[in-house]
């Protein structure tokens, strides 16, 4: 199937960025982003593997190890609601 999409200039380029950088042709980076969405978005209610899941869990705390380490305690109601009483 062939489709037409309107590109403003940033996408634009992205995209010719992104085509370069993984040396394929721009119809060819188009398709595998729009199948990257696709499979992300409509295989979340689907059964995870194991693998899946780890995969998931890594994309989902990528650059975490800049974050503060927080004690315990200040995770505690008071300190969400301190401005109120």
């Amino acid at each position: 199937m062939t489709i037409q999409v309107e590109l403003n200039p940033e996408m634009e380029a992205r995209l010719v960025a992104k085509a370069r950088a993984e040396g394929m042709p721009l119809e060819r980076a188009a398709a595998r982003i729009l199948e990257e969405a696709m499979a992300s978005r409509f295989t979340a209610s689907s059964n995870l593997t194991l693998g899946d899941f780890h995969t998931m869990l890594a994309s989902m705390s990528e650059g975490s190890e800049h974050l503060p380490n927080l004690p315990t305690g200040s995770f505690t109601r008071e300190s969400f609601y301190e401005d109120r009483t």
